[in-house]
């Protein structure tokens, strides 16, 4: 069974040519919209291979152009739709660098030994992503900085941090 990852929601059409708004969640949309990449278009149980024909960004805003889509009838059953890619189209990160679907799921350890529970959701709301904890103490809240995070193992799913005074 094929693995499918988020990089966009379709919001909006824009203009009248077949362009549509997206609102992006990928942290490379030059490499996930250059143009002749694939996208599939996810809306209910169905799934449809697109082809990027055009990318640009407009304010807020992500504006795809898909080939043999030229104007905006065509693209209005678009709006809601998630835009995905296969796991194959994963591209490698620099050393230190995880894709969400790597931690969401590890299990977080104190140096101390004392298993503090899994990552069940990261937010990102600013300097730093901060990974959402849930285990035997309720919900923690970890800082993703050096200071904190002592080793991560997403192989075996496994975390390790140094609890700051006034962590938990």
């Amino acid at each position: 069974m094929e693995k499918w990852f988020n990089v966009g929601k379709v919001v909006n059409t824009h203009g009248v040519r077949g362009e549509v708004r997206v609102i992006s969640s990928t942290d490379f949309p030059e490499e996930r919209y250059a143009v002749g990449s694939t996208l599939y278009l996810f809306q209910g149980n169905e799934s449809l291979p697109l082809t990027v024909q055009s990318y640009r960004r407009h304010k807020n805003f992500d504006l795809l152009l898909f080939e043999g889509y030229d104007n905006i009838n065509e693209v209005e059953r678009f709006k809601g739709a998630t835009l995905k890619v296969a796991a194959d189209q994963l591209g490698e990160l620099e050393e230190g660098a995880y894709y969400f679907h790597e931690i969401i799921g590890c299990t977080v350890t104190a140096t101390t030994g004392e298993e503090l529970g899994k990552v069940k959701e990261i937010l990102v709301p600013g300097a730093n992503d901060v990974w959402v904890v849930k285990g035997k103490k309720g919900e923690i809240l970890i800082p993703y900085i050096d200071d904190i995070v002592d080793m991560i193992d997403v192989k075996n799913k496994h975390i390790i941090i140094k609890p700051m005074e006034g962590l938990f």
